[in-house]
């Protein structure tokens, strides 16, 4: 990334990188497709969103796009050499989403990159942005929280009416937005593709590990043993096991802590 593309991604909240793995769409398609049938429990049926968390990590080849050198641009330019990986999900949509940011942290950058696997547009499904809607604490912000919801109420108009950018994408372009950035789509049929990295900057300051021990609790779906999964940590390389190592430094008994959750 450049001077450029950075302050537009700080200024609006989000960046849209057009063909930038159009090289490699194949071999992610393939790779998405075989993630799926892992999970016996997983069957997606078109009537609701089916997700897997976390998603890349169950692949060798997926876990590897950590090191790619196109997402490692991204993600050590907008966080810093020593990020933090903290998961990702992999999605069969399903008709709407609604509007919402998918955090509220204020005293470090969170972002997520995700990964259309299908061509969309403002008209089935694309992404929706609402630029600038990131600067946390500002009174846009607090006030966009409390009516955006309730649009029709709010303002007499549908969600799919609301301000928004719509990114429309095809296979190969990847989309990164900070976590506070309102987002939605509509529109959509029952079976779009998409998978997501998410990551942060890397927890400093004297309640660190506390705080960062939160933010993996708030994001811990799902019952599993541990919060990476295994292809992730198996086949780490020390340039990975830096985005790895603050996560894994907690202790956490992940295998104790599944008992409250549901399984895939």
């Amino acid at each position: 990334m450049d001077a450029k593309q950075i302050d537009f991604f700080d200024t609006f909240g989000f960046i849209k990188f057009p063909g930038l793995l159009k090289a490699d769409i194949d071999w992610i398609e393939e790779e998405f497709e075989q993630v799926f049938p892992m999970f016996r429990n997983v069957k997606h049926d078109g009537s609701k969103r089916t997700m897997i968390v976390p998603f890349i990590d169950q692949r060798e080849k997926l876990s590897g796009m950590l090191e790619h050198p196109a997402i490692n641009d991204i993600l050590t330019c907008l966080l810093g050499s020593d990020y933090n990986y903290m998961g990702s999900d992999g999605n069969y949509y399903s008709g709407d989403t609604s509007w919402h940011p998918d955090g509220q942290e204020k005293s470090r950058k969170h972002i997520k990159i995700a990964f259309y696997l299908d061509s969309l547009t403002a008209h089935n499904g694309a992404l929706r942005v609402i630029p600038g809607s990131h600067r946390f604490g500002d009174v846009f912000y607090r006030d966009l929280m409390e009516k955006i919801w309730n649009a029709e109420q709010s303002w007499g108009i549908s969600g799919s009416e609301v301000p928004a950018v719509a990114l429309d994408v095809v296979p190969g372009d990847v989309l990164v937005f900070k976590h506070e950035t309102f987002h939605s789509s509509w529109g959509g049929n029952g079976y779009r593709r998409m998978f997501t990295i998410n990551a942060s900057q890397r927890f400093t300051g004297e309640k660190a590990l506390e705080e960062l021990e939160a933010q993996c609790l708030l994001h811990y779906h799902y019952a599993r043993d541990h919060y990476y999964g295994p292809a992730m940590r198996g086949s780490a390389v020390p340039q990975r096991q830096k985005h790895l190592e603050q996560v894994m430094s907690l202790g956490i008994d992940w295998a104790e802590r599944s008992k409250h959750l549901s399984p895939l």
